[in-house]
Parts: structure tokens; sequence; C-alpha cells
């Protein structure tokens, strides 16, 4: 089983791919895409192909993507909402199978704790699977977790 992780923004879209299963994650790549600030319709095409791309180079069996969370900040939802259509867009273009789960189902699978803070997520991730060094953002990361929630809830993506 191949997952494309995404970690949905509007500023930053953490992406990971993951292959394995519940037992053996193995992450395969990560980044953490950046698109130019500037026009939001230009910014959302720069999230539909780095997608597109990653869907190209990896082939994936499905995509996982966090569910919309709601905060106190509607502007930044609003951008999240956006940046989630564009990806939704390259996956169904692409007929990839689409798997959502929230911040606290990616808690639990990771730590075995929904109510766990993102520093414990992050501390659990390198015991789970082999993490190459390198320094990652709380999106490549976040990307990473989904991909083993995703490996962990047994899906079939077809």
């Amino acid at each position: 089983m191949r997952i494309l992780a995404i970690d949905p923004g509007y500023d930053r879209l953490g992406i990971a791919i993951l292959e394995g299963s519940a037992s053996r994650p193995m992450l395969v790549w990560s980044d953490c895409v950046t698109p130019a600030k500037g026009v939001g319709s230009e910014r959302l095409a720069e999230v539909s192909r780095a997608v597109t791309d990653a869907i190209k180079e990896y082939s994936p069996d499905a995509l996982a993507i966090e569910t919309l969370f709601f905060n106190k900040n509607i502007k930044t939802a609003i951008g999240v909402a956006e940046a989630r259509g564009a990806i939704l867009v390259a996956a169904g273009t692409a007929h990839i199978p689409v798997v959502e789960y929230s911040p606290q189902q990616v808690k639990s699978a990771v730590t075995g704790h929904g109510g766990a803070d993102k520093s414990a997520v992050a501390r659990m991730i390198p015991k789970l699977l082999a993490l190459p060094k390198k320094k990652r953002l709380d999106d490549e990361m976040d990307a990473i977790a989904l991909g083993i929630t995703a490996l962990a809830s047994g899906i079939s993506g077809h």
C-alpha cells in the first residue's frame, strides 16, 4: 500500500509518500511546499501542481488528507479550504481514492492518545519509522503522521 499524505495549508503544504503496512510503515519521500505569495488562484494552481506531480512520480494507491479544522481565524480556514479543494481536484482527476482523518484520529493512531499535543506526535514518528535526518517543518511532520494513520487504518485504496 502506498499513501500520498497531505497536510493542507494555504501558506505551506506538508506532503509525504509512505508505503508498507500498519506494523511496518516506511517513509519514501516528504517535503513542505511553500507556494509563492501572490494571487490566490496562482497559489492554488501551485498546490494542485505539487499534488499532481507527486501522484505522477509515486503512483499512490490513496490520498490521505486532514479534515478541515475551524479555528477562530476565518481567513485562514477559508484559505485551507481552498487548498483542500485544489488537492481534491488533483486526486479526483487522477482517480485516486481520498480518505480523511481528523486531528484527533491522527494523534490517536500515532501516539495512542487523541488528546496528544503536536510535540508528542513529532517525538513518536521516529519511533514508528526510519526518518532520514533533515530539518522538517511541522506541516511535513503532520503529513508523515497522516500517512502513518492511513496505513494503520488498513484502507484498501480501491
